[in-house]
């Protein structure tokens, strides 16, 4: 057995599937027609033993008779087509025609003989081996049990040759099943063979559009559907990162020239003293917020490039986060005052990202609020909303501050990478949250930020984590 498996295992799926169900079929109809051919032997032994049984209920009035008067069988008992009568005693002596073939007897013929005896039936042989049914009826009165033997040889010759046919069929059965099974696996793997055959075309050309697959139901169905899914999710992460790079590579060109530019200038005025101290300095002055600029947008850049790596999560008070993110940012807010007012809220999710995009909002709103204005931050159950006192966000920017690199006019001759909002968005969407921006009360910008959460931490368990 452990080698037809280990053969098995080598083969292709579909010569498996074929041979597998070929056996199958083959020790079914096997089986079946071997049952059919013993049903039909015990059919046809059982019904010559009936009619040996009706002769001995004929014979048995004249066999007394004869068994009387004279101790021996007349002709009136003798019968033909080759069936043996004999009377057998209780001691074995047995009364035969002369010449007739003689049936070997075996005990429960001579306890038909007995006097309390009954009728016996059985399958014997005579001296010549031939196989007869035979049936011991006891005669009353007279000491006897008649024998009555009917050849089985006619039985068994049909039944060869109806095994004969059988092998045939079984054989020609066999044939059609492996037909049959080979078309079967062949049409049940078609979905499998054109989920192959997309799989390699996606892996030699990059294709990531979604396949057709053909007559697919059941669990191939659900495995085609994952297999679409995730080449759609591929796609996404494709065109989004060649959406970051061709942004980034825009971006970046700015303060790289500019940043080339200056070193040049200094560059080339070594040795030469063109520019005055009071030059160099702004130079590199110029130099180093550009450099700061870049570090930033590169920061940024990393963090947006991370899709799909959320961290770990787990329940988070986000009152914990948002301190941290205050504290962080009151030591660059200058003059600015930050007034917070945070209810207890617990999330399923990232602390350090929920960090991050708290401090996003604050540097936002404190890049964007006067000196000596005052920022708002409130945590109302499921919504976070940080309010600053600035210009606010015009109308037709609305749509678009969350976009990578979205800097609208007003933010153009600002330091900033336009990539705070975005990472602001993707956390939010990460968290299963969303983002919106409008105008605060004082006419600048206000920020909401809404989580899935509970407002005890009790609750937390029968929360879903979000998928990243």
């Amino acid at each position: 057995m452990e080698g037809l498996v280990s053969y098995l295992r080598r083969k292709p799926l579909q010569r498996r599937m074929t041979l597998m169900m070929t056996l199958a079929m083959a020790v079914t109809i096997l089986l079946s027609n071997a049952a059919g051919l013993v049903a039909l032997r015990s059919t046809l032994v059982q019904a010559s033993q009936g009619t040996a049984l009706r002769i001995a209920t004929d014979l048995v009035g004249p066999a007394a008779v004869s068994l009387r008067s004279s101790g021996q069988l007349s002709e009136a008992v003798r019968q033909a087509g080759g069936v043996i009568t004999e009377a057998v005693r209780p001691d074995g002596t047995a009364v035969r025609f002369p010449g007739a073939a003689q049936l070997v007897l075996e005990p429960g013929d001579l306890v038909a003989a007995a006097a309390d005896g009954r009728t016996m039936e059985r399958q014997g042989v005579d001296a010549d081996g031939v196989p007869y049914a035979v049936v011991s009826v006891p005669v009353e009165d007279t000491g006897y049990a008649l024998v009555v033997a009917r050849p089985l040889g006619p039985i068994f010759a049909i039944l060869r040759t109806e095994q004969l046919i059988l092998l045939l069929v079984v054989a020609a059965s066999v044939l059609a099943a492996a037909v049959v099974s080979g078309f079967v696996a062949r049409s049940g793997l078609r979905p499998v063979r054109q989920l192959t055959a997309a799989v390699e075309h996606v892996t030699d050309t990059k294709d990531f559009r979604p396949v057709a697959i053909r007559y697919v139901v059941g669990d191939l169905a659900t495995l085609a559907a994952a297999f679409n899914q995730l080449l759609r999710t591929v796609a996404r992460m494709r065109e989004r990162q060649a959406h970051l790079i061709a942004d980034a590579s825009h971006e970046l060109r700015t303060p790289l020239t500019s940043l080339t530019t200056n070193v040049e200038l200094l560059t080339s005025d070594l040795g030469a003293d063109h520019l005055t101290s009071d030059q160099r300095d702004a130079v590199l002055t110029d130099v180093g917020a550009q450099l700061a600029e870049l570090n930033a947008l590169v920061g940024d850049l990393v963090q947006l490039s991370r899709d799909g790596e959320a961290g770990t999560f787990q329940p988070v008070d986000l009152r914990d986060p948002v301190g941290a993110a205050v504290a962080r940012v009151r030591r660059r807010a200058g003059n600015r005052t930050i007034d917070v007012q945070v209810d207890e809220f617990h999330v399923i999710g990232d602390q350090a990202a929920l960090e991050r995009l708290v401090t996003n909002l604050l540097d936002n709103a404190v890049k964007w609020s006067p000196p000596g204005s005052t920022i708002r931050v409130r945590l109302q159950g499921n919504r976070l909303t940080v309010a600053d006192s600035g210009p606010g966000i015009p109308a037709a920017d609305l749509p678009y501050v969350f976009d990578r690199f979205f800097r609208g006019d007003t933010a153009r001759h600002t330091h900033g990478t336009g990539l705070g909002l975005s990472i602001v968005a993707k956390t939010a969407e990460d968290h299963g949250g969303t983002v919106t921006a409008g105008r605060s009360s004082d006419g600048g910008a206000e920020l909401t930020v809404q989580l899935p959460g509970v407002t005890h931490r009790e609750a937390l368990p029968s929360v879903l984590v979000p998928a990243a």
